[in-house]
This record gives structure tokens, C-alpha cells and sequence, in this order.
């Protein structure tokens, strides 16, 4: 995670989202999910000054209805704390799904139908848009794919109409500058139309 955040930075990314631990990931073994929290509790609790010296601002997608009292008090912490910084929005997927996070967001339009705040013929692709956990961030340009995986694994299924996609071969724990610099290369030797000529 330090090598993906530092390296956005040295090569002017402003949005970096990382996907550290799938809706799906709850289905695995109690004591894996647990070291799993516990790594993430440590990392909240130790690099947040060091992403705040940064300039980083860090935002959490996701459920977190989903994780314990204390990890969520540390994310609250660590965003407010973070929340004016302007060299790197850091969006950590923790407890995310995207299919959950579209039925969210159709929850939210229905809600509002439902109050009153808006009619059927309000319902456009902005409307769902506006109501999902990345609001406000921008849709990905790249996708990046490690281990030599080559699907989407249920991440930014609405954001991703359009972005590149990356397979590396690399495993994510071997993740260096160099396939940083190599991934950003072949992004910028494409020629994005999004749906034009």
C-alpha cells in the first residue's frame, strides 16, 4: 500500500482507490478475517500522520456497518483528520461489493420517491450516480489487476463503463515502482474515445 500510495503521488495520480477486503472476503475463515483486522486496525492507528505529512486524504467506501465499533471510530478519525489534504484522494474498498453498492443506491432513489424528493422521471443515470458510496469521486480511468487475475471480482461495477484495464503478473505483496511506472506507461499509449470515434 505505501509503494501504490507513493508512487500516485511521484507520478501525479489524484485518485487511487485500493481493494482491501471484499464483501465476499467475510466468508473466510474467522481467524483470517481477523488477522485481516487487525493489520487494518495498526495501519489506521500508525501511517495516517504519515499520509496527513503527505498530503493524502484518505476515504473509506464500503459497509462499515459491517466492521467493529473501534475500527469504525478509527476510520471516522482518520478522515476527518485527513479531510483537507489535495495531493491524493485515498479511497480504501473495505467491506465492498459493488452489486451491494448499486442496491444501495437504488434503496436511496427509492427512499426519496418514496419522501417525496423526487418522481420516476427524476430516475437517471446521474440520480444513481449521486447516490452511490463514490460520490464525488471521479469514475477510474485505469483498473489495475495484480497476480495475474484477469476479472472484476464485484469492484466499481458502475464506475468502470469506461476505464482501462492493467493485468500484471505481479503478486500484490511484490508490487514495486517500476510495475507502477510499466502500468502508467501502457495507460498512456491507449487512446481512450469512450464510445466515440
Amino acid at each position: 500500500m505505501r509503494t501504490a500510495v507513493s508512487c500516485a503521488i511521484k507520478y501525479g495520480v489524484r485518485y487511487l482507490t485500493l481493494y482491501s477486503f471484499s464483501s465476499e472476503n467475510w466468508k473466510r475463515p474467522v481467524q483470517e478475517v481477523d488477522d485481516l483486522m487487525g493489520l487494518l486496525r495498526r495501519y489506521l492507528q500508525s501511517e495516517i500522520a504519515e499520509l496527513h505529512k503527505n498530503g493524502v486524504r484518505l476515504r473509506v467506501i464500503g459497509e462499515r456497518s459491517d466492521l467493529s465499533p473501534d475500527i469504525i471510530k478509527l476510520i471516522e478519525d482518520a478522515e476527518s483528520f485527513t479531510a483537507k489534504n489535495q495531493q491524493l484522494d485515498l479511497v480504501v474498498a473495505l467491506s465492498y461489493g459493488g452489486r451491494a453498492e448499486i442496491a444501495k443506491a437504488v434503496r436511496r432513489v427509492a427512499r426519496d420517491i418514496a419522501d417525496g424528493k423526487m418522481s420516476i422521471a427524476d430516475i437517471d443515470e446521474g440520480a444513481v450516480a449521486a447516490r452511490l458510496d463514490t460520490v464525488g469521486i471521479p469514475d477510474p480511468d485505469l483498473i489495475l489487476r495484480t497476480s495475474g487475475e484477469q476479472r472484476i471480482s464485484n469492484f466499481l461495477l458502475w464506475q468502470m463503463a469506461y476505464t482501462e484495464f492493467v493485468f500484471l503478473e505481479t503478486l500484490w505483496p511484490d508490487f514495486s515502482e517500476r510495475d507502477f511506472a510499466q502500468v502508467v506507461s501502457e495507460f498512456h499509449r491507449r487512446e481512450r474515445r469512450f464510445g466515440g470515434t
